[in-house]
């Protein structure tokens, strides 16, 4: 049985790396919610989908499906739609705290094997500025990150401090997945 991770995600794939996790990846065909009232139903219900969208194709293998998404005033902040939105996005996030939740569902068909569960982290924003925000955007790309930033990039301009894991943060609980295969000895010598 081998691990499939089904994301696109760079970031997903260099934190498993980093925990010698041996994967392959597949991008499934699978859409997303970005909107509800519970952020931690909307991230599990998306790693559901992507997980199922992937073990169609890889029935004995062990699919590993992820969502992260971030809340700020019981609303779910995406991806922006553009500079402004962004800018707008830090700003509103600005000595505050939200939550970072990742959903993960792992899933193997053939052997009939179902695990989610969700991740929570707290961060904490220093207080910025536009000029602050600005200056994180000029160094970092943000247009493709949950809340127009990445706890990875440049992390000392935006954060105070991270309660809770900070690999759930940047997009994927490997420590909580490592254990999670290790006590359900889905791989052997984890």
């Amino acid at each position: 049985m081998e691990i499939i991770l089904a994301s696109a995600s760079p970031r997903r794939r260099d934190l498993l790396e980093r925990y010698h996790i041996p994967f392959r990846v597949f991008v499934p065909d699978a859409e997303e919610l970005n909107h509800g009232v519970d952020f931690r139903a909307v991230a599990l219900s998306n790693a559901e989908r992507k997980a199922a969208a992937a073990s169609e194709r890889f029935p004995g293998d062990l699919v590993i499906g992820a969502d992260t998404v971030i809340e700020l005033d019981h609303a779910i902040l995406g991806k922006p739609s553009g500079r402004e939105d962004a800018e707008q996005m830090l700003l509103r996030m600005s000595g505050r705290s939200h939550n970072v939740v990742t959903g993960v569902s792992m899933i193997c068909r053939s052997r009939e094997i179902r695990i989610c569960f969700a991740d929570v982290s707290c961060v904490f924003f220093k207080r910025i500025d536009i000029g602050t925000v600005r200056r994180y955007m000029e160094l970092v790309n943000v247009m493709d990150k949950a809340g127009a930033y990445a706890a990875q990039e440049q992390a000392p301009l935006l954060i105070d401090r991270v309660e809770g894991s900070v690999d759930n943060v940047i997009g994927l609980p490997v420590e909580r997945i490592s254990e999670t295969l290790r006590l359900n000895r889905l791989l052997p010598g984890l």
